[in-house]
């Protein structure tokens, strides 16, 4: 799907792009700990070379999240977390020193919120665009256009085992950028890229220019170096999110915590630039 004017999204993948580089986007949980917590931890992966930043809405009902996921979003559901909350904490960002940040929420937190309500809300809150793992694009018909004229992307999943026909109707749908998943399966640390994901990539760049994202299984630079050539970004979640595990588990504290994750996100950073 194309639009007149590019997005704050499509804008960071046109400049990497031109420089030869991937983009680098790490996943946090809204309220893991804390909200203030993730207002730190926003500021952090913006200092250490995040180029986007996925921000997870918790769901107490998981959409392909792994266990490490899964944990965060629990212990940010236990302390009563709202929509409202990340909202308020997303407005007070200065948003001109961050990277675009992306929202992966359920449809079901969408359509319970008003979708309108949500998008509106979400854009004056400085959102750049969602992910909703639970939205088959033939179903996107009815937020689709709302987020269009609110100027956010609306960033569609792909999977390993998605058809052709299938794919072809993601491809027309999806604006920003299309989040590849690595594996079948569920989020979580893997040992190495499957070889059918680059013969998938390679396949999907002859059909799309909206740049492709890889995530799931993604954790370490060694990941990265294989998707230089069938990629336009790498996503990484569950191997940044067990840091705060570890912090819940009372072996880091949370300034200890925020220190490898800025060392974990340069080297990332530096391995995709």
């Amino acid at each position: 799907m194309t639009t007149n004017t590019i997005s704050k999204i499509g804008q960071v993948f046109q400049t990497l792009q031109a420089e030869n580089k991937l983009a680098f986007m790490p996943f946090v949980t809204a309220g893991d700990p804390d909200i203030p917590g993730t207002q730190r931890l926003l500021e952090t992966l913006a200092d250490s070379g995040a180029d986007l930043i996925e921000l997870g809405f918790p769901y107490s009902d998981p959409v392909a999240d792994g266990p490490v996921i899964q944990a965060s979003y629990t212990r940010a559901l236990n302390q009563h977390l709202s929509v409202h909350d990340i909202f308020s904490m997303l407005e007070k960002l200065d948003h001109e020193s961050l990277p675009p940040i992306v929202a992966m929420v359920s449809y079901a937190i969408i359509y319970r919120f008003g979708i309108e309500k949500f998008v509106k809300q979400a854009s004056d809150a400085g959102l750049a665009g969602f992910i909703v793992p639970d939205l088959p694009t033939n179903e996107a018909g009815e937020l689709l256009p709302v987020m269009q004229n609110a100027g956010l992307d609306l960033i569609q999943l792909l999977a390993p085992t998605t058809t052709h026909e299938r794919t072809a109707s993601i491809v027309e749908n999806s604006t920003g950028f299309i989040y590849c998943i690595a594996v079948s399966g569920i989020t979580g640390v893997r040992e190495k890229v499957a070889d059918e994901l680059i013969e998938q990539l390679r396949w999907l760049k002859t059909q799309t220019k909206t740049p492709l994202a890889v995530g799931f299984g993604i954790s370490k630079p060694d990941h990265v170096q294989p998707l230089r050539e069938v990629a336009d970004g790498v996503i990484v979640g569950s191997a940044l999110v067990s840091y705060l595990q570890q912090v819940a588990d009372k072996e880091l504290t949370f300034d200890e915590a925020l220190k490898q994750i800025a060392e974990f996100t340069k080297q990332m950073s530096d391995a995709a630039h």
